[in-house]
């Protein structure tokens, strides 16, 4: 297990800035997305996978996992909406051959949203449907195809998230454990997914809020990590505090926080001594 930092952590610096950032906090891997000033182009990607990714793989930094998403916004080409899954599973080829290009282990989607005349169940077996066929694909590559349950999707609970993974062999997540801490979930409820991630996000949170300030959250980040730990995760652990309008994020000094949770991590993995003396 490693730490990494998010690029849409740092919505004014460049790619290259995130990346010299992440360096000089001695993390040195960065996730990379479609947000803010270090945004990747998404119709680069599809037009030139390839060219892309070896873009990617110069950047100086290790690249654990890149954040796709098919349109604009969460609702946009999602998959539980119907119609969508030829378009996407022809766009998806194109950022599996990217992220091999790039190095990336990990490519998270989101699972889809609720839409307009559907029920949870529905949007969940339509959302299972496009899973199935976008799993299948992701055999052909190095990459591994996750995605990230999260708060406003169909998938809001660790129950749901376990039966998607029932349903759809071989689906792996992106794990944030804030997204269902938010909702009220306990952390032993949120443990039995740990098993399944090939990705982990971390930030603080507490009922009611996504992201909260590090000694008012209520995840037990030492529980968590000997959580991975004894599960045998060897995947990142990515630095997520971030600054932007969803979720009332906008309020959290993100480098103070972001430094803090890294010595937390540092500390219950032994890494910290020789620096603090």
């Amino acid at each position: 297990m490693y730490l990494s930092l998010t690029s849409w952590s740092l919505p004014r610096c460049t790619l290259r800035e995130a990346a010299g950032l992440s360096t000089v906090l001695g993390i040195g891997a960065l996730d990379v997305g479609l947000f803010y000033r270090s945004a990747l182009s998404r119709d680069a990607i599809v037009a030139h996978p390839a060219g892309q990714g070896a873009e990617i793989a110069a950047l100086g930094v290790r690249v654990p996992s890149y954040y796709h998403l098919f349109g604009d916004g969460l609702e946009d080409r999602n998959l539980a909406r119907p119609g969508t899954l030829d378009a996407n599973l022809a766009d998806l080829e194109k950022v599996l051959t990217f992220c091999d290009a790039a190095e990336i282990a990990t490519v998270f989607i989101l699972p889809g949203v609720v839409n307009a005349g559907q029920s949870r169940a529905d949007a969940f077996e339509a959302s299972a449907a496009s899973l199935t066929a976008m799993v299948a694909l992701s055999r052909n590559y190095r990459a591994t195809l996750t995605i990230e349950p999260h708060v406003h999707s169909f998938l809001e609970s660790p129950t749901d998230v376990l039966r998607m993974i029932e349903r759809v062999d071989g689906l792996k997540l992106t794990l944030d454990y804030a997204h269902f801490v938010c909702l009220g979930y306990r952390q032993d409820e949120i443990d039995v997914l740990a098993e399944h991630a090939a990705h982990v996000h971390l930030r603080q949170a507490r009922p009611g809020e996504l992201q909260a300030k590090g000694h008012q959250g209520t995840i037990n980040m030492p529980a968590l990590f000997g959580r991975l730990r004894d599960i045998g995760y060897q995947g990142a652990a990515s630095l997520e505090y971030v600054h932007q309008d969803y979720m009332n994020t906008l309020f959290d000094d993100v480098l103070s926080e972001t430094i803090a949770l890294r010595d937390i991590y540092r500390d219950w993995a032994g890494e910290n001594a020789e620096e603090r003396r």
